[in-house]
């Protein structure tokens, strides 16, 4: 329970910071985070929360993190249900919460919400095989990040600052080709308070996550050798 319940917080807080910024944020000019900003928020998010939850739970805060480290050998498979559902849980909760805060602005439409999309809902309109291999590719590496970073032989306590940097590099490359997700939780959470294309396009922000979750466990398993 412990566990779980730090995954709950630590992907409300992910979702909350990474895509308040974007919705709250991002959407001002005058603010001037833009691009930048909103990477360097959800690289922010993992690196606090990693520091802080890291010894309880982890700091998955991501179902594709979850599957990754279960096929890299680092993760019981018997925990990756509970860990997925207080994810998305969490993720969920952040999304409602962003949305309470977001609709007390006049005029307020939800639109894409910070949604995850392609095609016309992509920022720079690309097409859904550019968002698949872009999503897959880029997962893959943030788990091969991650592995080598937590590996027993790497610099000790500096994961959370390399985790965190690889993830706000991978927003700085994909934010204009799917908005980024590698990582369904927060594609769900908040999908569920966009317009109706953000549900009808989540399928992808499971799939290649998940997908290159894997491959990037598999690759590592082979450049590490598999051990801790």
């Amino acid at each position: 329970m412990k566990a779980t319940t730090a995954e709950f917080l630590g992907t409300l807080w992910l979702v909350l910071g990474g895509c308040g910024s974007a919705v709250l944020a991002a959407a001002f000019p005058e603010v001037g985070i833009g691009l930048h900003g909103v990477s360097l928020a959800f690289g922010l998010t993992v690196l606090t929360m990693a520091y802080a939850i890291g010894h309880i739970s982890g700091c998955h805060l991501n179902p594709a993190v979850s599957v990754g480290l279960w096929a890299g050998g680092r993760f019981d498979g018997g925990k990756l249900v509970p860990y997925i559902l207080a994810q998305v849980a969490g993720a969920v909760a952040a999304g409602a919460v962003l949305y309470l805060i977001a609709s007390g602005k006049p005029g307020f439409a939800a639109g894409g919400f910070a949604s995850n999309g392609f095609g016309e809902h992509s920022p720079g309109q690309y097409g859904m095989a550019a968002a698949l291999v872009c999503e897959v590719v880029l997962t893959a590496f943030f788990l091969f990040v991650i592995l080598g970073a937590t590996d027993g032989r790497a610099p000790a306590g500096f994961a959370p600052i390399a985790i965190g940097l690889c993830l706000t590099l991978i927003h700085l490359v994909s934010i204009p080709v799917t908005n980024t997700s590698v990582n369904p939780a927060r594609s769900t959470g908040v999908a569920l308070f966009a317009d109706a294309w953000a549900l009808q396009q989540l399928w992808l922000f499971w799939l290649a996550p998940i997908a290159g979750g894997v491959i990037g466990a598999l690759a590592y398993r082979v450049v590490g050798g598999g051990r801790d």
